[in-house]
């Protein structure tokens, strides 16, 4: 590409999903950053009007700050391969399948990586009986941020009450237990890990809210788990065929040593907000959030 001064990006925000608000909060602070890296910025709010709008704007690259459905699903990335725009991120295919949580679970469990039990069934049926013995967790199967998600007590007598949103289909995972670790992949390089505290379940408002959570990063791990989740998270991104920036997410049951680490779940469009995992993350590691998002936009590309 040429000089950055002359690329325009433009920075994909907003969008339909239940992710919005988080999106949006992501997009301006990146679209910021890449203004002060020097890049001419188009904010992008995305909507049924995308392409046309694209088309007009004519970018250089699209920086894809959206977040949930047709964000980080294969959607957008779709399209953007249509119109032959360089883009950040990964594409069409990894995107579908990290979205899909049994899929990139399908795939984990095929590349070695530890993972739990767990399966789709209908909504009515997870309403009606224990599908599976508590403790576990009910989830849409194409949802990130935590939307939706049901932790069914172990002990419990009645299952969950799920409400009238929930898709028809819903994936029901074992509950695993201990401390929530994630690792951050830029590239090829595994960057750490942050241990995640919290007074309860790491919900919506513990990632969002500021004072939500605690981070503590590196995390004060026993060397073999730390190495574990580096590699497991590298692993994880080469399944998926990630490209860019991903983010997986562990837990870690300190009472069965190596064992106890299981792999959840690989975000291949991180939050970049004031209380994202990744950029802090990132930071004490030596990328800034500036060098960051500049060192995506000049990986952008099409046929990712």
């Amino acid at each position: 590409m040429s000089s950055r001064a002359s690329q325009k990006v433009a920075v994909l925000l907003g969008g339909p999903s239940a992710e919005r608000e988080v999106s949006l909060s992501s997009g301006r602070g990146c679209a910021a950053v890449l203004r002060d890296e020097g890049f001419e910025v188009v904010e992008l709010d995305a909507g049924p009007d995308l392409a046309a709008r694209l088309l007009e704007i004519a970018p250089d690259v699209v920086f894809n700050a959206l977040h949930g459905r047709w964000g980080e699903d294969g959607c957008v990335q779709g399209l953007l391969e249509w119109l032959k725009i360089p883009y950040t991120h990964s594409g069409v295919l990894a995107s579908a399948l990290a979205m899909d949580k049994e899929r990139s679970k399908e795939m984990f469990r095929a590349a070695g990586l530890p993972v739990c039990e767990s399966g789709l069934f209908a909504k009515s049926e997870v309403a009606a009986r224990h599908v599976m013995a508590p403790p576990y967790v009910v989830k849409p199967n194409n949802e990130g941020s935590s939307v939706g998600v049901y932790l069914v007590a172990e002990g419990a007598n009645t299952p969950p009450n799920l409400s009238d949103d929930m898709p028809e289909i819903v994936m029901v995972e074992a509950f695993a237990p201990g401390r929530e670790l994630t690792t951050t992949v830029v590239g090829d390089r595994a960057l750490g890990v942050t241990d995640i505290l919290t007074d309860g379940w790491y919900d919506y408002d513990a990632k969002y809210v500021p004072g939500g959570s605690r981070h503590v990063v590196p995390a004060d791990l026993p060397p073999e788990i730390t190495a574990a989740c580096l590699d497991y998270a590298r692993r994880a991104h080469v399944a998926l065929g990630c490209r860019g920036v991903s983010r997986t997410d562990f837990r870690w049951d300190e009472a069965r040593g190596l064992e106890g680490v299981i792999l959840l779940e690989t975000n291949t469009q991180p939050g970049m907000t004031p209380t994202s995992l990744t950029p802090e993350q990132a930071d004490v590691f030596g990328i800034g959030f500036g060098g960051l998002c500049r060192w995506l936009v000049e990986d952008a590309s099409c046929q990712r």
